[in-house]
């Protein structure tokens, strides 16, 4: 049966064994890889080159599983670079609520597509996103159909809250749980199982004890991920202390929010005690370090957390507080950031960071079985970077020179389930000028609106 080939290259299959193969391949049929291993030289293996109805040659590239962005907001493409020198609270308050309360539905669809190609342009083949703008229903349904026609792989984890401080974004709980079965009913599964739908409450800050005891009971019932922002400030811990006489993880956990499929975003401020009721209920932190970097939120027990066996996956966070969605420049980030905190140049050697980005996504997805690493019966999902550049080469391990030396230019080759999506570094089936200048327009449009309450957006420099 006629298959793709990538040949050639520095396969890095992830597996239990951690094996490179150089020169490796990875031949697919439909979307599942049937074979990894050393390419052969001696010309032994040049049948799959012919019977292949697409054979890629990944001379000086390495080869990677998609990488999973366990964390972003795609809808803060529009207003990555508003402000750089703001903390949460008021980063909020200025800018993204502001902003996402003036955008309108189709503003949703062109930024969430924005973030789709920025993600599989830089090496993620799958997104969790969380959205929490529901000014309008057909909101979602443009970050949805944006997945869709992007030709990622994601969640959509609907955001809810009733008490946030805008309170133009909160909803009663009636609304989330009708609006989100809705999601469920029109999207989970679509495009052939590549969407589906999570439970994502804001944060313990912006939602009420009983919303978040029902969240919990509706998640068990239809087996749903929870995702949720949890203890990124020290602000946010002193909140719930002061509400409940409870910490984030401890009211996380008394609801009954917390399990093997809860995913507790950033987990900065977390104790002892709470990392350990992570560990004996088998969650997963999705550590976001560019984002915790620049909105100074402080830095994640990530070492610590490796040591007691917590599953950490990695995530790009928004655009709005990033300001980017580079996949291949977190890892860099994650492993610096810890080095630096604990002044320890042992910690976080390249493969356990792209085993973070990697395997260990998949795993908080609950895909361990399909996902996260190059093996005969994976979906195929494969990335290419290429490491012919001044900027790289010439490569010692080619491990160390992802994680340290590149960058989402240097991704070359994306496949999601064996369809190609991004080729030559270019999105297929996209007109990126087209969609980038639409979008420019709108944000032009959004800011002059702005501009006379918000004097932050009529600043130029």
């Amino acid at each position: 049966m006629a298959g793709k080939l990538i040949y050639n290259g520095t396969v890095i299959t992830m597996n239990k064994d951690n094996e490179v193969f150089k020169p490796g391949y990875v031949y697919m049929e439909h979307d599942v890889i049937k074979a990894v291993g050393e390419w052969k030289l001696d010309g032994s293996l040049d049948h799959l080159v012919v019977q292949s109805t697409y054979a890629y040659n990944a001379q000086g590239k390495a080869v990677i599983p998609g990488i999973v962005n366990a964390h972003t907001h795609l809808f803060q493409t529009f207003m990555r670079g508003v402000s750089d020198h703001l903390p949460l609270s008021r980063w909020l308050r200025e800018i993204i609520w502001p902003l996402s309360l003036a955008m309108e539905p189709e503003d949703f669809y062109l930024a969430a597509l924005i973030g789709c190609m920025e993600n599989l342009k830089s090496g993620a083949t799958y997104i969790m996103d969380h959205h929490y703008i529901h000014t309008s229903p057909d909101n979602e349904a443009g970050v949805l159909r944006a997945m869709v026609d992007s030709g990622i792989r994601g969640h959509l984890a609907r955001g809810g809250s009733d008490m946030t401080h805008e309170q133009r974004l909160r909803e009663t709980e009636e609304q989330i749980f009708t609006r989100t079965d809705q999601l469920l009913e029109r999207w989970d599964g679509a495009a052939s199982g590549r969407i589906r739908i999570a439970l994502g409450p804001l944060n313990l800050y912006g939602c009420s004890r009983s919303y978040l005891e029902q969240a919990a009971k509706f998640s068990r019932d239809r087996k749903l991920i929870s995702h949720v922002h949890v203890a990124e400030t020290s602000e946010q811990i002193d909140n719930t202390v002061a509400r409940y006489g409870l910490r984030n993880l401890e009211l996380l956990n008394e609801v009954g929010l917390l399990g093997e499929q809860t995913q507790v975003v950033h987990g900065v401020w977390l104790d002892d005690g709470e990392l350990e009721m992570i560990r004996t209920e088998k969650a997963t932190v999705v550590h976001c370090p560019v984002s915790n970097m620049y909105l100074a939120s402080g830095v994640a027990r990530v070492p610590e957390m490796q040591r007691l066996g917590i599953n950490v996956a990695l995530g790009t966070d928004g655009p709005g507080s990033n300001n980017c969605q580079d996949n291949l420049e977190v890892l860099k980030f994650t492993a610096c950031l810890h080095k630096v905190n604990q002044l320890d140049a042992t910690l976080l050697p390249p493969m356990d960071v792209l085993r973070m980005a990697t395997v260990n996504g998949a795993k908080a997805m609950g895909r361990s079985d399909d996902l996260g690493s190059l093996e005969p019966g994976k979906k195929a999902d494969v990335v290419t970077i290429d490491l012919m550049k001044a900027h790289i080469s010439p490569v010692h391990r080619a491990t160390s020179a992802i994680v340290y030396n590149a960058n989402g230019n240097d991704v070359d080759l994306v496949m999601v389930g064996g369809q190609v999506v991004v080729e030559g570094g270019l999105c297929v089936g996209i007109d990126e000028q087209e969609v980038l200048l639409r979008a420019q327009v709108r944000v032009d449009a959004l800011r002059s609106k702005l501009a006379a309450s918000y004097p932050i957006f009529s600043m130029v420099e």
